[in-house]
């Protein structure tokens, strides 16, 4: 017996759908969020190598922008010899937009490397002479305008950028060179829009020496040349020095970094830019959120939609089975189901209506099967009743003790049998409807005298004492004969059901002013529980442990029933300290529409 409830096969399959599709999402979702985080982290790592080439870029010409500007001033000394120093100076007063290029100083250098006139005054640096610098060297191998790597001033002892343009006559005649210079300390080729942004985003950009190792920008805001780390102290600087353009590093706070560098090889500079890796995962998670709620939304909405679907394919099932059920507890062979809808259910709705086809014709056979027997059998079992009667009577003669002990066990049988016919015969006319009763006014007294006194014998045989209790009633209205059988029931069940010197109660009480019950009580077991419901069903018997507990057809309390219902009486039972069944009869002056049938002949 299957106990609780149990999810209906459209929430089942509804469930399934939408466990299914969240299960699907969630496995797309978590593929997509790890994509998401590597395509942000990706394009983060291209922002950063575009940055920092892109700083790189422009203060590459920066640089070149003020070579070029150097040479085009020194190709104003291409006379065969160079100025005396009081013109070199004057002239080099004039270029207020080169003074505006190289704010530290504006030099010219003879053919020996040596200083001999400047715009802006140092002491000790005219006459000083530098041929020993690399960078002089170099630009005089080469004849070219040449810009140093960051140097320390010999005279001012600042952190320097020198640039040298070489001095020629038309004939090429080396006369010396044009220079200028820029203090790192005060003077930065950087582009000044470089940080926007990059405070804001917590972003980090160092600029980084490496012919020195120092530091031209250590991205703390000061512009103060400043020595690197020891190694091992800051991984970014680390990565920077080891040659690895891009990457991620853990930060001086243990955040994980997204890096990228690019290396300006006329300086030997190394451009640093980094980003903290929550700038990928933030926006991926966002856009996984995102995405997560909407799926979450379609799931719930196909869940739903799965739901009515399945609801609206299943509800021609319910309907059915509600039909099913109806015509389970009130057969009727013109009941039959409609064999629309989809295939399924019309192929299912018409197979059960063939099979119910087949179960009525088994019904009419079996009823007519019944029906000859009955009445076949009743013609025989009449005579042989009649001729046992006379036999026990003694009319036919005296007979031993032993042959009359014989004949009444035959004639006790032989009723028994003759009632049992009749149960069947009433069963068949009561089927198909041909049950007639006489409805009279009766009084009660008698019916239940009658019942006592053609039911001690059974009661003897059983050690069962017999007892009746009515006082002063209404009469009823009844089919005297029909109400006997009723109660006959009764007393034959509380009987066969009571122990052994039990007693037996037939008890008659005004219930309400319109019907009379009639109440027989039994000193038994009682009903059993889980018989509750069939106790007046056809062919129904309670049975203890697995066998029956009496011998039966089955048929009596379902006859009696009915014939309460032909007579529009009422039956029950109920439990205490025995089985107590009962039935309400109406009384004669229980209203005008009983009023009308009394003393008709009614169909059932």
């Amino acid at each position: 017996m299957r106990s609780g409830k149990s999810l209906s096969l459209s929430s089942r399959v509804a469930i399934i759908i939408g466990g299914g599709s969240l299960v699907t999402v969630l496995a797309i979702i978590a593929i997509a969020y790890q994509a998401l985080v590597q395509d942000f982290e990706d394009l983060l790592t291209h922002r950063q190598i575009l940055e920092a080439a892109r700083t790189s870029d422009q203060v590459d010409q920066k640089l070149q922008l003020r070579l070029n500007s150097l040479s085009a001033f020194a190709s104003q000394f291409a006379d065969d010899d160079l100025p005396d120093q009081a013109a070199l100076e004057i002239a080099l007063n004039r270029q207020t937009a080169i003074q505006d290029l190289f704010p530290a100083a504006l030099l010219i250098f003879d053919e020996n490397g040596c200083a001999v006139a400047e715009n802006v005054y140092v002491p000790n640096r005219i006459g000083t002479c530098y041929l020993d610098r690399p960078h002089f060297q170099e630009a005089l191998k080469k004849r070219t305008p040449i810009v140093s790597k960051p140097i320390i001033g010999r005279t001012t002892g600042r952190p320097l950028l020198s640039f040298l343009a070489p001095i020629e006559t038309d004939e090429g005649d080396f006369l010396g060179f044009a220079g200028g210079t820029l203090d790192l300390g005060k003077t930065s080729l950087l582009p000044e829009n470089r940080n926007m942004g990059l405070y804001e985003s917590q972003g980090i950009e160092k600029i980084i020496d490496t012919e020195n190792f120092l530091y031209v920008d250590a991205g703390n805001g000061s512009q103060n040349i400043e020595p690197l780390p020891p190694p091992g102290a800051d991984a970014l600087t680390d990565a920077a020095l080891s040659g690895i353009t891009f990457g991620q590093v853990n930060g001086q706070d243990g955040q994980p970094l997204i890096y990228a560098t690019n290396h300006l090889q006329r300086l030997g500079w190394v451009f640093v830019r980094a980003v903290p890796y929550d700038q990928a995962t933030t926006p991926a998670r966002q856009s996984f959120l995102q995405f997560f709620s909407i799926s979450l939304l379609i799931t719930l909405v196909i869940a739903a939609l799965s739901y009515l679907l399945v609801k609206s394919t299943m509800s021609p099932l319910d309907r059915m089975t509600t039909r099913i059920k109806h015509m389970a507890e009130q057969p009727d062979s013109a009941m039959r189901l409609g064999e629309s809808g989809i295939p399924e259910v019309s192929n299912l709705a018409g197979a059960f209506n063939r099979l119910l086809e087949e179960r009525d014709g088994l019904d009419r056979l079996k009823d007519h099967f019944m029906s000859s027997v009955s009445h076949e059998l009743r013609t025989p079992l009449t005579s042989l009743t009649g001729a046992l009667k006379l036999l026990s009577s003694g009319t036919t003669g005296p007979l031993s003790e032993k042959s009359q002990s014989m004949a009444n066990l035959a004639l006790r049988n032989g009723e028994r049998l003759q009632l049992l016919v009749s149960d069947l015969l009433d069963f068949n006319k009561l089927s198909d409807g041909s049950l007639k009763v006489r409805i009279q006014s009766e009084a009660i007294q008698p019916i239940l005298y009658g019942t006592v006194e053609d039911n001690n014998t059974m009661a003897a045989e059983h050690h069962v004492r017999l007892m009746s209790d009515s006082g002063e009633l209404p009469h009823i209205l009844c089919d005297k004969h029909r109400l006997r059988q009723i109660l006959d029931n009764y007393v034959s069940n509380a009987i066969k059901f009571s122990p052994k010197n039990g007693v037996v109660r037939i008890k008659a009480r005004l219930h309400s002013p319109e019907y009379v019950r009639v109440t027989v009580s039994d000193q038994g077991s009682g009903v059993p529980d889980s018989f509750a419901d069939s106790v007046f069903k056809r062919f129904a018997q309670a049975e203890t442990g697995t066998t029956r507990s009496v011998k039966g057809t089955g048929l009596g309390l379902a006859i009696c029933a009915e014939l309460a219902t032909l007579m529009h009486a009422e039956v029950g039972y109920y439990n205490d300290q025995g089985a107590h069944f009962w039935v309400d009869m109406p009384t004669s002056g229980s209203g005008e529409a009983l009023s009308t049938v009394a003393d008709e002949e009614t169909d059932s």
